[in-house]
């Protein structure tokens, strides 16, 4: 019994050992929006492609991620099981046990947005009644493999030159790839700036579309 005792540890451990790496979370993180080619994945995460791949197959042999082929290419996509449910727990142990890491969200995070962000129940409810303007920060290729409906898509490097097209009178409601996103952070504060009524989701698309909510593709 304690032999199967140990060796279960020593299984949670090596897969505790495979996610302890940033780049392999920030992998996690650009995977989680759709499917994509080791090439784009090493784009988003300013690596290699051969880092990239590498860091890819150990998560791929942890069950984190599946891959197939396409022609000459490898896709990956996230594996199956609660996968953002346990990145999710790491990050509110981390804000809570962790000094610097709360630092870092206060110096950073908080200093761009202090106000409440909107949960997803609320912004169901809003949805519904059509009480509120959705913006999708993240870039054209990620949003047209999944987004929240109805949502237009205004890449933050786009939204300065763009901001007549949004309305001035009506709630915005911004959103990018999760809760640590920077995106949605620097457009709030810069719409908030401009006169615009804007706060967050409370996360991103993967949480949206892991909790079994409506998505649209382009």
């Amino acid at each position: 019994m304690a032999g199967a005792k140990s060796r279960l540890f020593d299984q949670f451990a090596e897969l505790a050992r495979v996610l302890g790496h940033a780049h392999r979370l920030g992998l996690l993180e650009h995977v989680s929006q759709g499917e994509r080619s080791v090439e784009r994945l090493a784009e988003l995460a300013g690596l290699s492609v051969a880092n990239t791949s590498q860091h890819l197959q150990h998560l791929r042999r942890g069950g984190f991620v599946q891959s197939r082929r396409d022609g000459n290419r490898v896709l990956y996509r996230l594996g199956n099981g609660p996968v953002l449910d346990l990145l999710a727990s790491l990050r509110l142990y981390a804000e809570r046990s962790s000094a610097e890491v709360r630092e870092i969200v206060g110096d950073y995070f908080t200093r761009l947005d202090q106000l409440e962000p909107v949960s997803r129940e609320a912004l169901v409810e809003r949805l519904h009644d059509g009480s509120v303007t959705l913006l999708d920060l993240r870039p054209e290729d990620e949003f047209a493999l999944g987004h929240l409906p109805g949502a237009l898509n205004f890449p933050l490097d786009q939204l300065e030159q763009r901001l007549k097209e949004l309305p001035k009178k009506q709630e915005i409601v911004a959103y990018c790839r999760g809760p640590y996103c920077v995106l949605s952070f620097e457009a709030v504060a810069m719409l908030r700036a401009k006169g615009f009524k804007v706060r967050r989701l409370e996360d991103g698309f993967p949480e949206w579309k892991a909790a079994g909510l409506e998505v649209e593709a382009a």
